[in-house]
């Protein structure tokens, strides 16, 4: 076994990791903004400056769900040297299978009155299609939640990876896989609602879904989730898995003649991350309120890149940082200067490549170091 392959199977994780005060403050700082997010929209009056309104409990906990697909990103791409642009596909598919539950509760409540959802009384369907067997049942659709971007990960994978199809050309047909995806579900005749997709929800699990406590729920579901999914991925970059996962980034080759099969790790990694995508889409539609084609559009798995460079590849931290700094940045641009966003996030991505390579959590070490050599 060479000894650069030794160093990567048997030495912790490389990359810019936090010590452990570092993960502390990451910790506390999200389960504050769980715990107190809930306070402060509920019990601090309205005309108080401490309010936290409901916009921005809605767009905070959106950012969470952006979060948990930074997460998921920074696994395959940081961890494991594999770049798609294809996860905007497995995020919408999830937020499509909380939809079809979402539509089913709307019951006679739509514009038309009928049992099935209004888009398919306007195409004279008289039914429900077959893919909709499950949609009354929230635990089935929550399966296929998981289930059916799950699968379809695994069979792209497996046929990718053991094809042996790496770097830029696997960057390509996962883009290209998201494209078709994308011209699919804008027709009709599929059953999704075509280019406008599900919207106008009333009820989740029966209850209100405009009620503040069902919006403070799924909100606090979501920073668990997230803090569920970041604990996991610690955990699993600090295991042998996530040491043979470097490995393969650093020198696939070299893995193979260590008597190691990457297409295993690569597979298994590559659906994990697909699932945590689709999971934060399905937490993502009952509170934005709008599932459509356009979450698998390319730029939206390109922003999920962009966020992972932004915040520090490698680092668990980053991604979710870069989740937060990016899309916030978005949320006052488009109201502020809605013309000058794409140029913001281009020169963003530009001046992040050039002189923070390592992202903002990098670029804070390497400044805390220097510090500290200063002192020393």
């Amino acid at each position: 076994m060479s000894s650069i392959t030794r160093s990567a199977l048997l030495m912790p994780p490389s990359g810019l990791l936090l010590g452990p005060t570092g993960w502390t403050a990451l910790m506390a700082a999200v389960i504050s903004v769980v715990v107190l997010a809930p306070v402060l929209n509920l019990m601090v009056p309205a005309d108080s400056a401490f309010h936290l309104s409901d916009y921005m409990l809605s767009l905070i906990g959106k950012i969470m769900c952006y979060a948990i697909c930074a997460l998921a990103m920074d696994l395959i791409w940081g961890y494991t040297g594999i770049l798609s642009l294809g996860h905007g596909l497995f995020f919408a598919l999830g937020g499509y299978g909380m939809g079809m539950y979402l539509m089913r509760q709307i019951g006679r409540d739509g514009s038309y009155g009928a049992d099935i959802p209004d888009f398919m009384v306007f195409l004279d369907w008289k039914e429900v299609p077959w893919h909709w067997a499950w949609s009354e049942s929230f635990i089935g659709q929550m399966l296929l939640v998981v289930l059916v971007p799950g699968l379809l990960a695994f069979v792209f994978g497996f046929f990718a990876f053991r094809s042996r199809i790496k770097g830029v050309y696997f960057s390509i047909i996962t883009q290209a896989m998201t494209f078709a995806a994308m011209l699919l579900f804008f027709r009709n005749e599929t059953g999704f609602g075509g280019n406008n997709g599900f919207t106008d929800f009333k009820r989740i699990l029966d209850i209100p879904i405009a009620q503040p406590s069902t919006r403070m729920v799924l909100f606090v579901v979501t920073g668990l989730t997230l803090i569920g999914f970041y604990l996991m991925a610690r955990w699993l970059v600090n295991t042998k898995f996530g040491r043979v996962l470097q490995a393969i980034r650093d020198a696939e080759s070299r893995v193979m003649f260590c008597g190691y099969n990457p297409l295993a790790y690569k597979l298994t990694i590559w659906t994990l991350s697909a699932v945590m995508c689709a999971i934060a889409g399905a937490l993502y539609v009952p509170q934005v309120g709008i599932i459509n084609p356009s979450e698998m559009s390319p730029a939206a798995s390109i922003e999920m890149a962009i966020w992972a460079a932004v915040g520090g590849r490698a680092t668990l931290i980053g991604p979710i940082i870069g989740a937060f700094f990016v899309n916030g940045a978005k949320s006052w641009f488009t109201m502020a200067f809605p013309e000058f966003w794409l140029y913001f996030l281009g020169l963003l991505f530009v001046l992040v490549t050039l002189f923070l390579p390592d992202g903002i959590v990098g670029g804070v070490k390497k400044l805390f170091n220097k510090k500290a050599e200063v002192k020393a």
